[in-house]
């Protein structure tokens, strides 16, 4: 029995790229698809955020001499181009999918209507928010936050690379620790590089927790949705 009702996942561009620095891997957006199809077959309702920066990250030293608007906005366009991946292999694994953009392409994909987005919910429809808020100076993990409080999402869950927040980089330190749950304000005054501090402030003032979990094992997806204690909590 599904522990959340509505949940926004949120993914890294990165993630869409599996072993390769750049592009995107057409057999881990396969896999990943299929796994997210499992979660939404339980009668959980999905939206995703998905990032960039598989493509084009505005705050990359390549952006460097950049104006940093106009890298921004080639950023969001990268989301565009992993949320329609994402949309093929999830139709292909049996489950309609929506793409509704912040910035309006017609031939594209919808854009984002907030009643529409949770009509397309309530019908059982995937819905992926593409192009971040539509705003520079915004990390798609802010997008995330706004969307989730936007159509009241019971949760957002963060897909990474590492098993939850540690106290340090556990990649680089041997003896990082583990959190099984924080306080947003704990996140906030230590510095844990979770997400933006302002998508954190936005879930403290709005109550709205947050799951960090290892996205790279298979079957994590579904047990988050269950409820199972994986990763860390934010509340």
């Amino acid at each position: 029995m599904p522990h959340y009702r509505r949940i926004v996942l949120k993914l890294s561009g990165e993630a869409l790229a599996g072993g390769a620095s750049f592009g995107i891997d057409t057999q881990r957006v396969k896999d990943l698809a299929a796994e997210i199809a499992e979660v939404a077959k339980t009668g959980v309702q999905i939206g995703l955020v998905v990032g960039g920066g598989n493509f084009f990250r505005g705050v990359a030293a390549s952006a460097r001499n950049m104006d940093r608007v106009s890298a921004d906005h080639m950023g969001m366009l990268a989301t565009v181009i992993n949320a329609l991946a994402l949309q093929d292999a999830l139709e292909k694994a049996g489950i309609p999918t929506r793409v509704m953009t912040a910035i309006e392409m017609h031939q594209v994909a919808e854009p984002y209507i907030r009643r529409r987005a949770i009509r397309h919910l309530e019908k059982g429809r995937i819905v992926i928010f593409a192009a971040g808020t539509s705003n520079p100076y915004f990390s798609t993990d802010t997008a995330a936050t706004l969307r989730a409080l936007e159509i009241k999402a019971d949760v957002i869950a963060k897909g990474t690379s590492v098993d939850g927040v540690y106290d340090k980089d556990p990649r680089r330190y041997t003896d990082a620790v583990r959190y099984s749950e924080v306080t947003y304000l704990e996140v906030l005054a230590k510095a844990l590089a979770v997400m933006d501090a302002s998508a954190v402030a936005m879930c403290r003032d709005n109550q709205l927790p947050i799951i960090v979990f290892d996205l790279n094992s298979f079957g994590n997806i579904m047990r988050m949705s269950m409820g199972e204690s994986i990763g860390t909590i934010i509340h």
